[in-house]
């Protein structure tokens, strides 16, 4: 048995102790499952249904690590995570599932620490969590063909994070190959949740108190292709807005602005509680390695989608993905990525080294050298801290509306961090006077 740090000893020689993700249970065995997530919102969000399924179908003592498959470097990370939580539990089930278990499964069962792999529609599916309950039986892989899956149900669950902002799943899966991206073997092709569902589920979370809700997906600019009459993104959010009318924040996560479409447009121009902040996934700033990249915009297009966002909403903020290093990308190449930074104004990067995936196109295209990689990367962060800075400064002496996520800690629309000294009631939304600013928060008066 690994050694584990009491927390509080009991009337026995039992005692609470903290697994895995910090929660607390008691006695020699877990009774709860532990749960280890890794990657992006959409995982963070399926997370939550499998504890959900995991609940319901009465599993206990099991681990279950939910990897990502974004680079080589997640799965590398999964593998670690694995490694430990064995050593921790060492009399768990321990379950792997997720998007590098999709594409990768026999690594993940080749694991000595491992029992069970299953796929990402698996592990959606209340049998799964029923088998897995009982006895693991005589298929400890079970991972079907995701690219045959056809639809996404909408899972129902009462949000997670924080009791302020709630996140629905609305779109999974991809029809797009860029040559860097593992992803689509991972989620299968684009398919959306019907627009009545999603209405309904935001419905069921403004009852419960949520003040803002998330619209999440893997390409949410590709909703409602799958649908009858092909609906588009902006077509949802208006018809979310209308028939919800008491829901006083809807936010959208990243989305590709070469797809927004006029209804979307319109809602960012009319529609003050769709918040003024899109998170974009641009990935470059040349227009040569975009196209190596295959993506369907150009750099030009970004920046007049910027434009024309910000002239419809003037307190527009965006964020970005940028990728540093990609195969054949020059020192020139790598400068119109800089540029970008500030021709497009963004705020919040996520700046991602590039790192080969085994069985894309960009693995085996000239490599760009790691240090070349590691200090573009460093440049793109150093610009994007300027232009959090300036942001910054340029809150200072407005009043926002925070939508409390902690008694100390919110966030204006913008999706900018706003500290209090002093206690506010979390979940609330609450107007700060900003007195100054740290590096990376606002300091409400």
């Amino acid at each position: 048995m690994a050694r584990r740090r009491c927390v509080d000893d009991g009337p026995d020689d039992a005692c609470r102790r903290r697994s895995a993700d910090g929660s607390i249970y008691r006695g020699r065995a877990m009774s709860v499952p532990v749960f280890s997530n890794h990657g992006c919102r959409l995982n963070a969000y399926e997370t939550e249904a499998m504890k959900e399924l995991a609940a319901t179908a009465g599993l206990s003592g099991a681990v279950v690590v939910n990897t990502c498959a974004v680079t080589s470097e997640a799965v590398r990370k999964a593998r670690k995570d694995i490694r430990r939580l064995r050593r921790e539990n060492p009399d768990a089930k321990l379950i792997v599932t997720g998007c590098a278990a999709q594409t990768e499964p026999q690594t993940f069962a080749d694991m000595p620490e491992v029992d069970a792999v299953i796929g990402n529609t698996e592990k959606m599916q209340p049998s799964t969590w029923a088998g897995l309950a009982g006895d693991f039986g005589t298929e400890p892989v079970q991972v079907d063909d995701i690219m045959s899956v056809t639809e996404t149900a909408g899972h129902l669950i009462d949000g997670f994070g924080t009791r302020s902002r709630a996140y629905v799943q609305v779109q999974n899966g991809c029809d797009h190959r860029c040559t860097f991206c593992i992803i689509p073997y991972g989620r299968g092709n684009s398919r959306s949740v019907p627009a009545g569902v999603v209405v309904d589920q935001i419905k069921r979370l403004v009852d419960a108190g949520y003040n803002e809700v998330v619209l999440t997906g893997v390409d949410l600019t590709s909703w409602g292709a799958d649908l009858p009459g092909a609906p588009r993104l902006g077509d949802l959010v208006m018809r979310i807005l209308r028939l919800v009318p008491d829901l006083p924040r809807l936010r959208i996560s990243s989305i590709d602005s070469i797809e927004v479409d006029e209804n979307l447009m319109q809602a960012i121009a009319t529609e003050p509680r769709l918040m003024p902040h899109l998170h974009l996934s641009l990935q470059h700033g040349d227009d040569l390695i975009l196209k190596r990249m295959k993506r369907r915009h150009l750099r030009d297009d970004a920046i007049r989608f910027a434009t024309e966002a910000r002239e419809l909403r003037p307190d527009m903020t965006f964020g970005a993905d940028i990728i540093a290093g990609f195969p054949t990308e020059t020192e020139a190449h790598f400068e119109n990525s800089l540029r970008l930074v500030e021709e497009c104004d963004l705020t919040w990067l996520h700046v991602f080294p590039y790192s080969p995936r085994p069985g894309t196109p960009a693995a085996r295209m000239p490599q760009v050298d790691g240090p070349a990689i590691k200090d573009r990367a460093a440049r793109l962060r150093a610009a994007g801290a300027v232009q959090v800075a300036r942001h910054l400064n340029g809150q200072v002496g407005r009043v926002h509306r925070v939508l409390m996520e902690s008694p100390h800690m919110g966030r204006t629309e913008q999706f900018t961090e706003v500290h209090f000294d002093v206690a506010q009631p979390e979940g609330h939304i609450v107007p700060a006077h900003i007195a100054s600013t740290s590096d990376t928060q606002l300091i409400a008066a």
